[in-house]
């Protein structure tokens, strides 16, 4: 049988599973080091530009907390309790990982990646280059792309059940400013950037603030500016705003970030600072 039928036939046997289950356990953290060195990956872009989620290798990571025990580890004055270890090896592979910061095993952080103090869960994948700044997390199965900033204390949302559900997706170059919350699979184009305190999740309508025409919902299109706005609706007790995220420029392909630039398009339509 192939990993992947493996890994199907125990998931429709997971309810017998437990942390005695040796032979299973052993076929689980295969998969899991799939994702750990990044030879799987849970999601990624179609050529069409359709997310593609393996999901079997979503129920991998479930199982994974059905067959490990509860373990207490203890660094310096510091203890925890989890079923999941944390990754290691960060030197070999190139990363920066700074006091404070951690991952689990089973997320991959490509070469040059920077953690300040910040969390990576299991199943998400950090493309080379990226900076995971302070405070900020990347949950799991989360998918993020190279050369991608990720400002401080920005949430972007895990997904784990259903297995078929799609994970946020960040692409290549993308900066999301600090305090954004992106989740429920909401997916940010390569390129883009997202002013601070942006709110993103496929409810969200991102409308192109040009022309007041809806793009989509919880789908930031490459290569532009967005931040966070809200929009009238009439309610039967008034009209209160609701959120929305508005295009307020775009970039050239493959334009690297100017930070002048970007604050001068932000200053431009009173967003304030850049991310």
């Amino acid at each position: 049988m192939s990993l992947q039928s493996e890994i199907e036939a125990l998931w429709d046997r997971r309810d017998e599973l437990g942390p005695a289950s040796g032979d299973e356990a052993g076929i689980v953290r295969q998969a899991i080091e799939l994702l750990d060195s990044g030879q799987a990956r849970v999601a990624e872009m179609s050529p069409e530009g359709a997310v593609v989620v393996h999901e079997w290798l979503k129920k991998a990571v479930l199982l994974f907390f059905r067959v490990t025990a509860m373990e207490v580890t203890e660094l310096g004055p510091f203890e925890y309790a989890d079923r999941l270890p944390l990754k290691h090896g960060f030197e070999e592979a190139g990363v920066r990982v700074v006091p404070g910061a951690s991952a689990r095993w089973g997320s991959f952080l490509g070469r040059g990646v920077v953690m300040m103090p910040s969390y990576v869960n299991i199943g998400a994948y950090v493309g080379a280059g990226t900076m995971v700044d302070t405070w900020a997390t990347v949950g799991s199965c989360a998918q993020i792309g190279a050369g991608v900033h990720l400002a401080g204390g920005v949430g972007i949302g895990g997904v784990l059940e259903p297995p078929q559900a799609a994970p946020v997706m960040i692409g290549d170059e993308a900066n999301i400013g600090s305090r954004c919350m992106v989740t429920q699979g909401a997916r940010v184009g390569a390129g883009a950037v997202l002013g601070e305190g942006c709110i993103l999740n496929p409810s969200i309508p991102v409308i192109d603030a040009a022309t007041g025409e809806e793009l989509s919902r919880g789908v930031v299109p490459a290569w532009c500016v967005a931040v966070g706005a809200t929009r009238p609706r009439a309610f039967a007790g008034g009209t209160f705003g609701l959120p929305c995220v508005l295009v307020i420029g775009r970039l050239e392909e493959g334009q690297r970030h100017s930070k002048a630039r970007l604050e001068e398009i932000l200053r431009d339509h009173g967003a304030g600072a850049g991310p």
